[in-house]
């Protein structure tokens, strides 16, 4: 009878703890908002672990390899140029926020005082370099022969008046240059989680209509799954909403 009742007591203790969710996330503003929803998830049987990684690579090869369950630090531009040259077989499961692509400098005040050849760090991945020279194009400081493309480079500039010379690098790295370039294309997460001010700071900023918003990825076929829907409804809640407005004050800008 003891045997049964221990038995029936660890099921009870399993039920109750729930199932383990898995998700790597950058550390800010993801991780932030994935511990502020951790407690409500708890409260709907689902047990979050937070895993933070901090460059744009290691998170779909570990999700893709079943190491996650999900995660969250990308817009779906990225996820799809990702997944198809790595062959991955992956898919958002909700938009969640924007941060709105930043330039910054400690050299100059004004957009209007860069000086010719001048040093521009911008990300090195396809699409967030992309998104970086079509911003400078948006704003007048370089003529892309298409500004539509997402995954334009630098060879796809056909005016550049003041002969700026472009260094791409790894995008968490960025923030580190600022001392040593004219100017700094920053994504809002490495922006906040280097001090810097998006909506003070930022000599440019992309508008709130951006189409970058930072998703949910998962395994194709688990968009579905229960503990999924639950961590999307859980992270495109009022209370999520009502954070990023208070914490980042346009820094990052909710996407539901």
């Amino acid at each position: 009878m003891k045997k049964i009742i221990l038995i029936l007591g660890l099921l009870g203790s399993v039920v109750t703890f729930g199932a383990k969710l898995k998700v790597g996330a950058s550390p800010v503003p993801h991780g932030e908002l994935l511990q502020l929803v951790k407690e409500d998830l708890k409260n709907e049987n689902v047990d979050l672990e937070i895993v933070e990684l901090t460059d744009y690579v290691t998170p779909n090869l570990l999700l893709d390899s079943g190491e996650l369950d999900g995660n969250f630090f990308q817009h779906k531009p990225y996820l799809e140029t990702f997944s198809k040259e790595k062959n991955l077989k992956l898919e958002s499961a909700g938009n969640i926020h924007i941060e709105p692509l930043g330039v910054y400098s400690k050299r100059i005040d004004k957009i209007e005082n860069l000086k010719k050849g001048g040093v521009v760090a911008i990300p090195n991945d396809p699409t967030n370099g992309g998104r970086a020279l079509i911003l400078l194009h948006n704003n007048g400081i370089i003529k892309l022969k298409n500004p539509q493309d997402l995954l334009a480079t630098e060879f796809d500039i056909i005016e550049n008046k003041n002969n700026l010379k472009f260094k791409s690098l790894d995008a968490a790295q960025i923030p580190r240059v600022l001392e040593d370039a004219d100017l700094v294309v920053v994504n809002g997460n490495y922006a906040i989680e280097a001090g810097l001010n998006p909506l003070k700071e930022a000599l440019i900023i992309e508008g709130k209509e951006s189409p970058y918003a930072n998703l949910i990825a998962v395994r194709k076929g688990d968009v579905n799954r229960e503990d999924i829907q639950k961590l999307v409804k859980a992270l495109q809640s009022e209370k999520v909403k009502s954070f990023i407005e208070k914490t980042y004050k346009g820094g990052v800008v909710p996407a539901f």
